[in-house]
C-alpha cells in the first residue's frame, strides 16, 4: 500500500487556506497538529444534536454513553491496552498527570526516591518534583547525552535503587525528536518494585504505542498532537486501576476509569478523538480490525516521515552557520521523529521564527517546557532553539520553501 499525500492534504481544511493570498506552511506539529474534516464533523455532530451527560434515560444521554464507550474502545486500539477500561480521559496530558500523581504518591514516605529526566517536557518532571516535595521524597534527574541529545539511559538505570518508587520518562523528546528505548528502563524499575510513568505525547503522532509490549504502569498522550481535539488520554495498568486511591468527589463512581475522571468530560472532544483514531487508521486495509489498520497506516506514515527527515537533514548540511541539537546521522533516522531543533549563528530563535512567520510558516521558538534539556545545553537563557516539526501531511516541496525563506540568514 502507498500513502497518497495529496489525498491526505485534501482532508485538512487548514492546509487548503491562504493568508494574504499566499499559501500556509504548518511546521509546528510538535506544538499541535492540524485537524481533518472528519474530526470536525464528529465534534459538531455530537455537540449540535446530543449535548448531554452520562446516565440519563433519554436519547441524548444514551448517545453520550455511546460516545464515551467508543472513545475508550478507540483508546484501547490506539495504545493496545488490555481493556477499554484502562483508558482514562482528562483535559490534557499535564492535568491528567498532576491528577494521577496525587494518587500514585499517596503512600510515599520521607527518603523514598523518584527519577525524572532532563529530556522530558516538564509536565513529566515538575509533577513528580512537587509530589516528592509533599512527601519528603528525593528526586534524581537523569542527564542527556549532549552529542546527540538522546537520553543517557545508562545514567538513569544507575540511579535506580531499592528506594525508587517511580521512574518518569519520555518516549520521545518534544524538542529534539529523540526516541527513547524505554523497555530496559521499565524492566530495571520493575526489578526493584518501582512504577513507571511514560510521556508519549510526542511519540504517539509518529509511532504506534503498545503498552502491553512495554509493560509500563502508566502512559499519557494528547489527541491534539495526533490530528484530534484538546483531550488528554492516560493508560492505567490493570493492577493499579482499583488499588490506587484517587482524589474524587464522594458521589462519583468508584468503579473503572471513571474513578480518575473528575467532573464532566468533554464529550465533543471524545467524539473527535474517536474520529482522529479512525483517521490515523485510514491508510490501512479497511477490512481489518482497527488495531491492524493502525499498524499498517503507521508504517506508511513512518516511511514518509523518514523521507522528510532525510530531505531536511540533507538540505541543512549545506549550511555552515547552523547547529542542530539531535540525531543527524542518516543511518539513525529510525531513532528520531521528524522534529528538529536548531540555532543559527548571529540570529536569535525569536527573530528567525518571526522571519518565517512573515512567509506564513508556522515555526516555534523557545524551550518548549524542556528546561532541563535547555539548561544542560546552556541555551535556556539564550532564547532556546528554533523548532521545526513535520507531520505526515508535510511534503519535501514545503521543506524546499522553508530553506528558501531561511536563505537570508543561512550561510553555505
Amino acid at each position: 500500500m502507498n500513502l497518497c499525500i495529496e489525498s491526505i492534504r485534501q482532508a485538512f481544511p487548514a492546509l487548503q487556506q491562504t493568508v494574504n493570498g499566499e499559501p500556509v506552511y504548518f511546521f509546528d506539529g510538535p506544538g499541535g497538529s492540524q485537524v481533518p474534516q472528519s474530526v470536525l464533523d464528529a465534534m459538531t455532530a455530537y455537540l449540535g444534536k446530543y449535548n448531554s451527560n452520562l446516565g440519563g434515560r433519554f436519547f441524548s444521554s444514551e448517545k453520550t454513553v455511546d460516545v464515551m464507550r467508543n472513545a475508550r474502545l478507540s483508546g484501547q486500539a490506539l495504545l493496545n491496552t488490555e481493556s477499554p477500561d484502562n483508558i482514562v480521559f482528562g483535559a490534557n496530558m499535564t492535568s491528567l498527570t498532576f491528577q494521577l500523581s496525587r494518587a500514585i504518591s499517596r503512600d510515599w514516605q520521607t527518603g523514598d526516591e523518584v527519577i525524572v529526566t532532563s529530556l522530558d517536557h516538564y509536565s513529566n518532571v515538575s509533577t513528580w518534583q512537587q509530589a516528592a516535595d509533599d512527601k519528603g521524597a528525593v528526586v534524581h534527574q537523569a542527564r542527556v547525552n549532549e552529542d546527540d541529545c538522546t537520553l543517557d539511559s545508562d545514567h538513569l538505570i544507575s540511579l535506580i535503587s531499592s528506594k525508587t518508587k517511580l521512574v518518569a520518562l519520555t518516549f520521545a523528546s518534544n524538542t529534539t525528536g529523540s526516541l527513547v528505548d524505554v523497555k530496559p528502563i521499565i524492566d530495571a524499575a520493575h526489578a526493584v518494585g518501582a512504577k513507571v510513568y511514560i510521556d508519549a505525547v510526542h511519540y504517539a503522532p509518529h509511532k504506534l504505542v503498545d503498552v502491553q509490549a512495554l509493560g509500563c504502569d502508566f502512559l499519557a498522550c494528547s489527541a491534539y498532537k495526533f490530528f484530534g481535539p484538546h483531550v488528554g488520554i492516560a493508560y492505567v495498568a490493570p493492577q493499579w486501576l482499583h488499588t490506587l486511591s484517587p482524589y474524587k468527589v464522594e458521589p462519583a463512581t468508584n468503579q473503572g476509569p471513571g474513578r480518575f475522571e473528575t467532573g464532566t468530560q468533554s464529550f465533543e472532544a471524545l467524539a473527535g478523538f474517536t474520529a482522529a483514531v479512525e483517521y490515523l487508521a485510514h491508510a490501512g486495509d479497511q477490512a481489518l480490525p482497527l488495531r491492524e489498520r493502525l499498524a499498517q497506516s503507521f508504517e506508511l506514515y513512518q516511511n514518509h516521515e523518514q523521507q522528510l527527515s532525510q530531505h531536511f537533514l540533507a538540505k541543512l548540511a549545506q549550511y555552515s552557520n547552523v547547529t542542530l541539537y539531535g540525531i543527524n546521522d542518516m543511518d539513525r533516522l529510525a531513532e528520531r521523529t521528524p522534529t528538529f531543533s536548531i540555532r543559527i549563528d548571529h540570529a536569535s530563535p525569536e527573530d528567525v521564527s518571526g522571519l518565517l512567520g512573515q512567509h506564513n510558516m508556522c515555526v516555534w521558538n523557545g524551550h518548549f517546557y524542556a528546561i532541563g534539556l535547555c539548561k544542560q545545553l546552556d541555551i535556556l537563557d539564550k532564547g532556546g532553539v528554533i523548532r521545526i516539526g513535520f507531520m505526515h501531511y508535510n511534503t519535501t516541496s514545503e521543506i524546499d520553501a522553508l530553506f528558501d525563506a531561511l536563505s537570508a540568514v543561512l550561510v553555505k
